[in-house]
């Protein structure tokens, strides 16, 4: 098959960055995690798993949970107290009881793992990989990997019953695991784009998603693809999966196609509508989109302060934070820290983007549960209070909160995401684009459906602006066309090369992002890195007694040239930080913004949604961690 220069680069690159993302699990049978407990070294296994699998978010939510929770099973097992929240039995004794549990861990670990992800190449591709480390880590620990009996009272026959119940329950879960999790009733109701065309010529219906057509296509994770048929929406109905937390009381039934439903837990209501009484609202969130993109350029002088002391400390669901006054938790004042605006804007973009080598949304706040439990300043009392847990302990309880909100919210925003059914910006904006300008009836190149002017960002091409030396000077050739001053588009280099921002057709626009994924295969509304952030925000506050992270300050350092992947940079060195989870959250959200993947309208009621998962799943957790074996009434063996 033939393809563009461009095309071919990145289809190479794909399959390189595949291969080294492969090395990574490869050695992790080594030192890495020698002396964790086994339940950390079980959840890492997954992350790696997730790193070279599709880039599926709701089935790696789902896997973080059942695994989490498969492990909660197992210690719980052995506690005259705790209940298991899959399982139950009478309880289990062991003369070492902390030998007996890690045994039970680490063999209801491995049969799920090897379940979920034992599959055909283009089902989980990273699978010869993923095979190889978890029977290296059997090994290593000193367990038979071959040990599948399920009958009897060893710690390893308790660990196979687990994993054979959950995989049972998830085989009947409202997931469709059997048939590969395929869709059984959604279809998108407009046609196909494809990206390299102008506008959006064949958009049907301006308020909902299309899929993409396109001869190669990866997802985020880095794993490409020759298509046959357009890139296929992602989970649409999600919300029929059977949940951690959330209940019937958090949940709307609305009719569906046919005999169907379409089941919305914590709906949020609709979104802002193309040509309906919130048409002015629905412009504006794609305006905001196209500011955002006009800061991808860190030569364009603005020097901002990313600090605490200038950057976090918003309300819930808003933006209104100026930062801190002094570290929350010192009182010592935050050092201020000054970085070029576009090189801060690129790197939060593809920070929280959950791309290439990235454990997905929900993986990637189990890292930062991680960097949380590592820290020297941090002690792991449940809650904050109490004594000082066994790490064993500790995990189990974490991973099994944290778990339950990655689950939920995954399944109320993709409940969301499959019945609104909602636009993308590339979508949008395209279409706006090519139709003209809508704020000027007596101006050229008017039409209601256009976008909206703004002196600097949207303008329509002239004689006058195309002149030599003008700002449209190179768009010449498209007088009356829309120009929108945008990050400039995909470089053939990205190791070498940045594209600044720039005046583009607004027909051509991009969304910061690899060229042969441009956008996620699923419908915008609401913002799934929204929902997530903010559910596993407020559990690993609740979890750790302090909505602060250790010292009142989280740190990631980013290294100058050496941390994008969509092009070079940053410029110079810089370190993301935070006061606050919440303040972690709130950026990853912007950063979809900033990304070209979300207008604020998807935002803002994730963010609302994961406030309440997060506080329904740790409450829901704590039933189990303080139970007393009454046996939990939807799911434990009797």
């Amino acid at each position: 098959m033939t393809c563009m220069r461009k095309r071919c680069y990145f289809r190479f690159l794909g399959v390189i960055f595949i291969f080294v993302l492969m090395l990574p699990a490869a050695w992790a049978g080594g030192d890495e995690l020698e002396g964790q407990p086994e339940a950390r070294q079980w959840l890492q296994h997954l992350l790696w798993a997730i790193e070279i699998d599709l880039a599926t978010p709701t089935i790696h939510a789902r896997n973080l949970h059942h695994l989490s929770t498969a492990m909660w099973d197992a210690w719980a097992a052995y506690d005259p107290h705790a209940d298991g929240f899959f399982y139950n039995e009478e309880l289990a004794t062991a003369e070492d009881l902390p030998a007996a549990r890690a045994e039970a861990i680490s063999y209801a670990a491995f049969r799920l793992l090897w379940h979920r992800f034992e599959g055909k190449p283009e089902e989980s591709p990273g699978w010869p990989v993923t095979e190889q480390v978890l029977l290296a880590r059997m090994n290593s620990l000193g367990y038979d990997p071959d040990f599948e009996d399920t009958t009897g009272d060893s710690p390893a026959a308790l660990g196979n019953r687990i994993a054979a119940h959950i995989i049972d329950f998830g085989l009947s879960d409202g997931s469709n695991e059997g048939n590969g999790y395929e869709s059984t009733y959604y279809e998108p109701i407009n046609p196909p784009l494809d990206p390299e065309v102008f506008g959006n010529p064949d958009m049907i219906y301006p308020n909902h998603w299309q899929p993409l057509e396109m001869e190669i296509w990866c997802d985020q994770l880095g794993s490409c693809h020759e298509l046959d048929e357009p890139v296929g929406f992602l989970s649409p109905e999600w919300g029929h999966v059977t949940p951690f937390a959330l209940d019937t009381q958090d949940l709307d039934i609305y009719p569906g196609p046919g005999d169907n439903t379409w089941p919305v837990y914590l709906d949020p209501g609709p979104p802002p509508l193309f040509g309906s009484d919130s048409d002015e609202d629905f412009r504006e969130g794609f305006m905001e989109v196209l500011r955002k993109s006009a800061t991808l350029d860190p030569d364009d002088g603005e020097i901002i302060d990313i600090s605490p002391a200038s950057i976090g400390n918003s309300s819930l669901g808003d933006n209104d934070g100026k930062g801190y006054d002094v570290n929350p938790v010192t009182g010592a004042p935050y050092e201020e820290q000054l970085v070029p605006r576009g090189d801060y804007t690129r790197v939060l973009a593809e920070f929280w983007a959950d791309g290439p080598a990235s454990e997905t949304p929900p993986g990637h706040w189990y890292s930062i549960l991680h960097y949380v439990a590592d820290h020297e300043e941090f002690e792991k009392r449940w809650e904050g209070v109490g004594e000082i847990l066994e790490d064993q302990e500790w995990y189990v309880k974490a991973y099994l909160a944290l778990g339950g909100a990655a689950h939920d919210a995954a399944i109320a925003a993709w409940s969301a995401k499959g019945y609104y059914d909602y636009v993308r910006p590339i979508l949008a904006i395209r279409y706006m684009a090519e139709k003209g300008q809508s704020s000027d009836p007596d101006g050229p190149s008017y039409d209601p459906d256009g976008l909206p002017l703004e002196e600097g960002l949207v303008e329509v091409i002239t004689e006058a602006s195309s002149a030599p030396g003008e700002r449209h000077e190179h768009l010449g050739d498209h007088v009356g066309k829309i120009a929108v001053y945008s990050w400039a588009g995909h470089v053939e280099e990205p190791g070498l090369e940045y594209a600044g921002v720039d005046w583009i057709l607004g027909g051509y626009w991009w969304p910061y992002q690899l060229p042969l994924f441009v956008t996620p295969p699923f419908a915008g509304y609401v913002s799934g890195h929204s929902t997530f952030s903010r559910a596993a925000a407020e559990t690993l506050g609740l979890i750790t007694g302090s909505e602060y992270f250790p010292g009142g300050l989280g740190e990631f350092e980013i290294e100058q040239y050496g941390f994008l992947e969509f092009e070079v940079g940053p410029s110079q060195d810089l370190t993301l930080q935070w006061a606050s989870y919440a303040d972690a959250a709130d950026q990853c959200s912007l950063s979809r913004i900033y990304g070209g993947i979300h207008p604020p309208a998807d935002d803002i009621p994730g963010r609302l949604m994961g406030y309440e998962i997060g506080h329904k799943a740790f409450e829901r957790a704590s039933r189990f961690i303080v139970g007393d074996r009454i046996f939990s009434d939807r799911f434990a063996n009797k």
